[in-house]
C-alpha cells in the first residue's frame, strides 16, 4: 500500500514535477548554510499493518490519562478504516472496524474531537446510506453510532474529510468537499460542497452551500467556532480564477460564516507569496488571529512548497514563513500553537530524505526543523497535524513507508 501518494498528495502532486526541480536546485544551494536540527528525540510508538488498521491519516487526541485516539483510513476487520487507542503503554486497541455501507461508515480521514463524557466524534468520508459520508460517534465501550449519513445532490454534502467542532449546546459542525446545490463538478462528484451542523438529535443542517468563484469551493478543512457563533474555514479552490502553477480553478479562500448565514470572504490567496491550496484547519489565538498553511505557493513565478500565514483582526494577511523544499513541502495538516506563541506542524514531504518533516515556527519567527523522516521503520507523508502533553512532548502520526507492512506510524518527538 502506497496511499499517500494516492491520497490526498494530489493536491500536491499535481504540481510536484516542477515544484522538485525548484525544491532540488533550492536545496542545493543552501543546505550548506541550513540550520541544523534541534536535538530531539524521536519515539515510534507504533506501527499499522493491516487488521490494526492501515494508513492513519487524521491526527491524534489526547485524553487526560494520556491515552492516544485516532483513526485509520483503512484496514481492520472490513479494510474501511478503524478508530483505534493507544495506551500509555504501548497497547493498541482497534474500538471500531467501519463495515461500510449502507449501514455504517468507511474510510475516515479526520481527527476525533472527545466531549466531557468521553465519548468520540468523527466522519468517514465515504460510506453511509448513500456511500458518501457520515458523522459518526463512538461511546467509552467502543459501541459505534451513524449520527447522519450524507445524501449528496441539492439538499446535502458529500464527502466530509474534515472534523467535526463541537459547541457548548452540543451542535457538530463540519464541511463536506462536494455536494450542495452549486454547479461545481469536480473528481469527487457534483457540488461546490457545503458547510452543515448536527445538532444534539442528529438533525443535520447544511448552513451554507458553496456556490464556487469568488468566494470559493470546496473545502477540505473544517471549520472553528469561536465564541460568538462565527464560523471560520478555508475553501480548497475558488476565489482567483487565474491561480498560477495551479491545475485546479483558483487558489483558495479563508472565509467567515455568522449565525445569522452571512458568508464574507476574508482572504482571497492569489498563488504567488501569499500561498494556495488551504487544506488544514484554522487556529485562532486570544486576540482572534486566525493562523493556517497552504500546501503550495509562497514563490513568485513558481509553484512553491507552501506556506505559513497569519490573518490579524483587521483583516491583513501576514506569510509567516514560506518552505522551500529542504525544510519541508506541501504542509497538510493543521498547526499547533502552545502557551509562549510558538507554532508547529508537519509536512508531507521535504527534508533530507523527502519524507517531510516535523516543525517549529518561533514567536519571533525563527523556523526549526525538528525531525526529518527516514520514510521506512520510522514512517513519512505525514498528513496530520500534532498534539502536545503537558511536558510539551509532541505526538503525531505517518501515513506511508517505503518499508514492506509498514502502513503508517504513531510517534512522539521528545523536546
Amino acid at each position: 500500500m502506497n496511499n499517500i501518494r494516492q491520497s490526498d498528495g494530489w493536491h500536491c502532486l499535481n504540481r510536484r514535477a516542477a515544484g522538485a526541480v525548484l525544491a532540488l536546485a533550492v536545496t542545493l544551494f543552501l543546505a550548506a548554510t541550513a540550520s541544523p536540527s534541534q536535538a530531539q528525540t524521536y519515539r515510534k510508538l507504533h506501527a499499522f499493518h493491516g487488521p490494526d488498521g492501515a494508513v492513519p491519516y487524521g491526527g491524534l487526541l489526547r485524553d487526560p490519562g494520556g491515552n492516544l485516539y485516532g483513526t485509520t483510513e483503512y484496514g481492520g476487520d472490513f479494510g474501511n478504516g478503524t478508530v483505534f487507542r493507544l495506551g500509555k503503554s504501548g497497547k493498541l486497541t482497534v474500538l471500531h472496524s467501519f463495515a461500510g455501507s449502507p449501514t455504517d461508515g468507511a474510510f475516515p480521514r479526520a481527527t476525533l474531537i472527545r466531549d466531557s463524557a468521553g465519548y468520540l466524534y468523527g466522519t468517514t468520508s465515504e460510506g453511509g446510506t448513500s456511500n458518501l459520508g457520515t458523522v459518526f460517534r463512538v461511546d467509552t465501550s467502543g459501541n459505534e453510532s451513524v449520527l447522519h449519513s450524507f445524501a449528496g445532490g441539492s439538499g446535502d454534502g458529500a464527502y466530509p474529510y474534515a472534523r467535526v467542532v463541537r459547541d457548548s449546546a452540543g451542535n457538530l459542525y463540519g464541511t463536506t468537499y462536494s455536494g450542495g446545490s452549486a454547479n461545481c463538478t469536480t473528481e469527487f462528484g457534483p457540488g461546490c460542497g457545503t458547510v452543515y451542523r448536527v445538532d444534539a438529535a442528529g438533525v443535520e443542517t447544511v448552513l451554507h452551500a458553496f456556490t464556487g468563484g469568488a468566494e470559493g469551493s470546496n473545502p477540505y478543512g473544517g471549520v472553528l467556532v469561536a465564541a460568538t457563533g462565527d464560523l471560520y474555514g478555508t475553501a480548497d479552490l475558488g476565489g482567483n480564477l487565474t491561480c498560477p502553477g495551479h491545475g485546479e480553478s483558483g487558489c483558495g479562500t479563508l472565509f467567515k460564516l455568522d449565525p445569522a448565514g452571512t458568508y464574507t470572504v476574508l482572504h482571497t490567496f492569489h498563488g504567488g507569496m501569499d500561498g494556495a491550496t488551504p487544506l488544514g484547519d484554522l487556529i485562532r489565538d486570544a486576540a482572534g488571529n486566525l493562523y493556517g498553511t497552504t500546501a503550495v505557493g509562497g514563490s513568485q513565478g513558481a509553484i512553491g512548497s507552501g506556506t505559513i500565514y497569519r490573518l490579524g483582526a483587521g483583516g491583513k494577511i501576514t506569510v509567516l514563513h514560506r518552505f522551500v523544499g529542504f525544510d519541508g513541502y506541501c504542509p497538510v495538516g493543521s498547526l499547533l500553537r502552545d502557551s509562549a506563541g510558538n507554532l508547529y506542524g508537519t509536512t508531507w514531504a521535504g527534508g533530507a530524505q523527502d519524507w517531510g518533516v516535523v516543525f517549529k515556527l518561533g514567536k519571533n519567527g525563527t523556523f526549526s526543523v525538528l525531525h526529518e523522516f527516514d520514510g521506512r521503520g520510522e514512517g513519512g507523508g505525514a498528513q496530520s497535524g500534532l498534539v502536545a502533553d503537558a511536558g510539551n512532548n509532541l505526538y503525531g502520526t505517518t501515513t506511508d513507508s517505503a518499508a514492506h507492512n509498514n502502513y503508517g506510524t504513531v510517534f512522539e518527538i521528545i523536546p
